[in-house]
C-alpha cells in the first residue's frame, strides 16, 4: 500500500469581519500602529496614524460592554477579544482597557489585527453618525457658573486628560460640587482620585469660586466591580490573618 505524503501544514487565513458584502475585493493596506502607555497599567493607547473620530471632534466615544459596542463594528470586534474590558475612541487614538489577569503580550496581536482589518475594510466606524459631545454644550438655561464650568472642562481639562487616553463627562453641578464621570484609561486607574482632587478640583476651584468640590460619578458596573473587589480584598486579608494565627 502506497504511503501518503503529508505536506506542510497551511494555516488558513481568518475571514475579515469587516469585509463588505459586495463581491468587490478590498485591498489590504499595511499600516503602522503605534502604542503608548498610560498611567493605568491595564490601559494602552493604539494610534493607527490617522483620524479615528471625525475631524474637529473634541470629545471621545467609550464602550464599556459588548452590548454598547454593537454600535460600532470596530468596538464590537475588539470586545470579542478575551480580556478586553472597555474601548474608547479619541481623535486619533483607540484606548483599550483590559482585565488585570490578562497580559498585554497575549492580546496585543489580536488588537493590532482587529484595527488593521477595520481600516482595510472601509466600513464606517459607527452604525449611526457620531454627533460629538453634548455634556459640555452650553445651553440657554445654564447659569453663568455652569457655563464657565463647561467651558473650562472643554478647553483646559479635557484635552489634558485625553492625552493620557482618558476623558471626562460632565454630569451636573449640585450644591457647589461638580459631578464628573471618568472615561477610558482614567476609569480604572489607581490615581483617578488624585486626578480628580489634585488636578480637576484645584483648577475649577481656582478659576470658579462657586465650586467647592468635585465628585466622581460611577456606573452601575463600576459600583458592582468595586463591591466584588472589596469582598475579594477582605477575603484575602481574612485568609492571611488565619495563616498568621495558625501554629
Amino acid at each position: 500500500m502506497a504511503s501518503r505524503h503529508s505536506g506542510p501544514l497551511i494555516k488558513l487565513a481568518q475571514p475579515n469581519p469587516f469585509k463588505p458584502k459586495s463581491s468587490s475585493m478590498v485591498q489590504y493596506r499595511t499600516m503602522f500602529i503605534q502604542t503608548e502607555s498610560t498611567p493605568n497599567l491595564d490601559s494602552l493607547k493604539f494610534k493607527p496614524g490617522k483620524l479615528v473620530l471625525p475631524e474637529g471632534t473634541t470629545s471621545t466615544r467609550e464602550f464599556i460592554s459588548a452590548r454598547e459596542a454593537m454600535q460600532s463594528p470596530l468596538a464590537s470586534t475588539l470586545f470579542r477579544i478575551d480580556g478586553v474590558k472597555s474601548v474608547l475612541f479619541g481623535k486619533d487614538v483607540i484606548t483599550v482597557n483590559k482585565s488585570p489577569d490578562v497580559a498585554w503580550s497575549i492580546i496585543k496581536p489580536d488588537i493590532f489585527g482587529a484595527i488593521m482589518d477595520f481600516y482595510s475594510s472601509g466600513v464606517p466606524l459607527f452604525k449611526v453618525a457620531f454627533e460629538g459631545p453634548t455634556d459640555t454644550m452650553i445651553l440657554p438655561e445654564d447659569s453663568e457658573t455652569v457655563a464657565m464650568i463647561k467651558e473650562l472642562l472643554d478647553t483646559r481639562i479635557r484635552p489634558t486628560i485625553q492625552e493620557d487616553g482618558g476623558d471626562i463627562e460632565y454630569m451636573g453641578f449640585v450644591n457647589g460640587a461638580v459631578r464628573l464621570k471618568l472615561r477610558g484609561a482614567c476609569r480604572t486607574c489607581d490615581s483617578s482620585v488624585v486626578t480628580l482632587k489634585n488636578g480637576i478640583e484645584n483648577m475649577l476651584m481656582h478659576y470658579i469660586p462657586e465650586v467647592t468640590a468635585v465628585e466622581q460619578v460611577l456606573d452601575d458596573l463600576e459600583i458592582e466591580s468595586n463591591k466584588e473587589f472589596s469582598m475579594l480584598e477582605q477575603s484575602l486579608k481574612n485568609q492571611q490573618h488565619i495563616r498568621v494565627k495558625s501554629p
